[in-house]
C-alpha cells in the first residue's frame, strides 16, 4: 500500500496530489449524500493509506483518509480519479477543485475505471494492501462496466451489467464487515432470503484488518419495498372514495404479511447459524442504559426532543419490569423498507451493517429480535407521512396517512407471528420502547442530514406516547 513520498510520473507525483486531495475534501465532503459527518464541521482531513489500483492516464487511487470533527476521529474510503485528457460524464458533485490545473474526481461513477474492481475480484488478485477475493466456489465474468445506485446514502454501490452489485462501505471500521460475516453466515445455512456473497475486497489501516466491499448477486428485476409501499401510500391517499386501505387497489398489505414472514425466518436462521443467548432479566438495565443515554445524546443535539424527554424516559424504565429472561442473536440492526427488495421468489434483506450512525460496539452487539420488528414498524410510519413532509398540517390528511401505516405494521405482525414462536405484539411494553428509541435516533439522524424531515419521528414519538401499549 503506498503512502506519504512515494510519487508515479504519469499525472503528478502521488504525495503532491494526496495532499492537494485532502485539501480540498473539507468543503466537499458535505456535498456527498454518503457522507455521516453532516452534523458538524471538519476541522481537518488526514490522508492515512493510498493504493494506486490503476497507473498512467487515467489514474485510479484507492484513499483512505481520516475525518476529524473535534472531538470524533472516523475513516473513510474514496476512489480518486485524474485525467489529464477529457473528463468522464460524472455528476459535476463528484469533481474535486485542486491546485496547479489539476484535476481530481470521485470516480465511483466513472465506468471505465471502476471496472477494474470487478475483474480484479474476478482474478482473486492483491494490489499492493489490497485482497481482491472471490467466495469459495464462485467464478466470476469480468470485462463489465459499472454503475453507482444512486438512491444509496451511507455506502456506494456498483451495478455491474445486470449481473452482480458492489457496495463499498464509505466509512470503515475495523475487523470483519457485519454486513459480509452476516451474509457469510446465512449463505452458509441455506437462507432463501439474502444474496449470496460472490466476492469482497478486504485491506488494512495501522495493523488492523478492515472490510472495503463486498460483491453480490444483483437482482434486476426485484422491487424495492420502500418504492413499493410508497405507491400504495400515493394511490391511498389519492383515493376519494373514503375506503379504508384493505379494500382498494393496490393494497399493500399482503406484502406486509409475506414480509414479516421472511424476516422471521431470516432471524431463525441468523440463530441456527450463529447462535442465540438467554440473558438475564437484569440484562435489560444495559439496555434501557443504552437508550437513555442516546436519549440525552439527541436531546442535547436536538433541544426540540426535550418535551418528550420524559415520557421517553418512562417507556425505557418500564421495560426492566417484565421479569422474564430475553432472548438475544445477531440481528439485522437497521430493517427498513429501503433494505428489501421483493423478487419472484419472495422478499431479500439487504445491508446488515447496523445503524449508520451508531457505534462498531453498538452494531456488533447481540439484540433482541424485537428491534428489527421495531424498525420495520417505523419505516411504515415514515413511508406514510413522506407525502405530508412540509406540507400544512391537514388532520383529515395525517389520520388517513396513519390508517395506512396501522394497516400495514399489523399485517406484517401477523406475518412475523406467523413464523416466530411468539407474535412481537405480545411483548407490547418492549417493542413500543424500542420503536420509541429508534424514533429517537431517527431524530438525530435527520437533524444532521434531512431537517425537513424531523417532522416524521417527532410527530410519531407524540403518537406512540399517547397510544398506550398499542404496537
Amino acid at each position: 500500500m503506498t503512502g506519504p513520498g512515494e510519487s508515479g510520473d504519469a499525472v503528478a507525483p502521488r504525495d503532491d496530489l494526496i495532499e492537494q486531495v485532502a485539501a480540498a475534501l473539507p468543503t466537499w465532503l458535505p456535498t456527498q449524500r454518503w457522507f455521516g459527518g453532516k452534523d458538524r464541521d471538519i476541522t481537518a482531513v488526514r490522508p492515512r493509506a493510498w493504493t494506486t489500483l490503476l497507473d498512467g492516464d487515467p489514474l485510479l487511487i484507492h484513499l483512505m483518509v481520516e475525518v476529524e470533527q473535534g472531538d470524533r476521529s472516523e475513516p473513510y474510503q474514496l476512489l480518486i480519479g485524474s485525467r489529464q485528457s477529457q473528463l468522464p460524464d460524472v455528476a459535476s458533485v463528484a469533481s474535486i477543485g485542486l491546485e496547479d490545473g489539476l484535476t481530481c474526481y470521485e470516480a465511483s461513477g466513472d465506468a471505465d475505471l471502476t471496472a477494474c474492481l470487478l475483474d480484479f475480484i474476478a482474478a482473486g488478485e492483491r494490489v499492493d494492501g489490497l485482497a481482491f477475493e472471490r467466495e469459495p466456489g464462485v467464478e466470476l465474468t469480468g470485462g463489465l462496466r459499472a454503475h453507482p445506485i444512486t438512491s444509496e446514502q451511507s455506502n456506494t454501490s456498483l451495478v455491474y451489467g445486470s449481473q452482480y452489485i458492489l457496495k463499498l462501505f464509505r466509512k470503515l471500521t475495523p475487523g470483519l464487515n457485519k454486513d459480509l460475516r452476516l451474509h457469510r453466515a446465512l449463505r452458509d445455512v441455506g437462507c432463501r432470503h439474502i444474496a449470496d456473497p460472490l466476492g469482497s475486497i478486504t485491506g488494512e489501516l495501522d495493523g488492523e484488518a478492515l472490510t472495503i466491499g463486498m460483491l453480490q448477486r444483483f437482482m434486476p428485476d426485484a422491487a424495492d419495498g420502500w418504492v413499493m409501499a410508497s405507491t400504495s401510500v400515493r394511490d391511498f391517499m389519492a383515493d376519494t372514495s373514503g375506503l379504508p386501505p384493505g379494500e382498494l387497489g393496490g393494497d399493500f398489505s399482503g406484502e406486509a404479511y409475506r414480509l414479516g414472514k421472511a424476516v422471521a425466518t431470516v432471524h431463525a436462521d441468523l440463530a441456527t447459524a450463529l447462535g442465540a443467548e438467554q440473558v438475564d432479566p437484569s440484562e435489560l438495565d444495559r439496555t434501557v442504559s443504552d437508550m437513555l443515554e442516546r436519549l440525552e445524546r439527541v436531546v442535547a443535539e436536538v433541544p426540540v426532543l426535550a418535551e418528550h424527554a420524559p415520557g421517553l424516559r418512562a417507556a425505557f424504565t418500564r421495560i426492566t419490569e417484565q421479569g422474564r429472561p430475553l432472548t438475544m442473536q445477531y440481528v439485522h440492526g437497521d430493517l427498513h423498507l429501503g433494505q428489501v427488495l421483493r423478487t419472484i421468489n419472495g422478499w431479500l434483506l439487504l445491508d446488515f451493517e447496523g445503524e449508520p450512525a451508531a457505534s462498531l460496539a453498538e452494531r456488533s452487539a447481540l439484540r433482541s429480535t424485537l428491534r428489527d420488528v421495531a424498525g420495520m414498524l417505523r419505516s411504515f410510519d415514515y413511508a406514510a407521512q413522506q407525502l405530508l413532509v412540509g406540507q400544512p398540517d391537514e388532520p383529515e390528511q395525517t389520520a388517513r396517512a396513519m390508517s395506512w401505516a396501522e394497516h400495514n405494521r399489523s399485517a406484517f405482525c401477523d406475518g412475523y407471528a406467523h413464523v416466530a414462536d411468539e407474535d412481537p405484539r405480545a411483548s407490547a411494553d418492549l417493542l413500543r420502547a424500542l420503536e420509541l428509541d429508534k424514533a429517537v435516533y431517527e431524530v438525530g439522524y435527520e437533524h444532521a442530514n434531512r431537517p425537513d424531515w424531523l417532522s416524521v419521528p417527532l410527530s410519531s414519538i407524540a403518537r406512540i406516547m399517547t397510544e398506550g401499549d398499542n404496537p
